[in-house]
């Protein structure tokens, strides 16, 4: 069995794997509904912010942040072509007609920041407890948009093919801007 901290030091890339991954889906895949196999209609697309890092040669480290309602990701993608990775990515999810944003980090997978779709806030203190369950039902549905979008990522990150169709096209795509 690892010890926790040396598994961390192995498997610390998938999280920025993972999120440079979702952008890619982000831009090359017009039906993520279909690939979550959900009965909800899902889109994504990227938020406000992203933060990309690329790691030097000599341990340093190159960050790179764009933030802004109208910035161009045109730095990000100058600095997927260096090699970086995404490490924290603003996401606006769409399921149905209701609005998700938050934030994700890389490095934990922790979602911070989210915004879940508005809900009647009443004062009557007999529908607090109603208000309650279904904030917790609407943040539970991003958790498992989330969680089978990592499933996914994972499924295909452990195929035999990776290398050659998956990362393949990742590339492929970085190649294109």
């Amino acid at each position: 069995m690892l010890d926790i901290a040396t598994a961390y030091n192995k498997y610390k890339f998938l999280g920025n794997d993972f999120l440079t991954w979702i952008w890619f889906l982000i831009e090359t895949d017009d039906n993520i509904s279909s690939l979550l196999g959900l009965k909800e209609t899902v889109t994504l697309e990227i938020g406000n912010s992203i933060v990309l890092e690329n790691k030097l040669g000599d341990k340093s480290k190159e960050k790179i942040s764009i933030k802004g309602d109208q910035a161009g990701l045109e730095e990000g993608t100058t600095a997927l072509k260096k090699g970086a990775f995404v490490t924290q990515i603003n996401l606006i999810c769409k399921i149905n007609e209701d609005e998700y944003k938050f934030t994700i980090k890389g490095e934990s997978l922790n979602l911070t920041g989210l915004k879940t779709p508005k809900t009647d806030l009443s004062k009557n203190e007999d529908e607090i407890e109603g208000l309650v369950l279904e904030k917790s039902f609407l943040c539970f549905k991003i958790f498992e948009v989330i969680d089978t979008l990592f499933l996914k990522y994972i499924e295909q990150r452990t195929q035999d093919d990776w290398n050659i169709k998956g990362l393949q096209d990742i590339k492929n795509w970085i190649g294109s801007f």
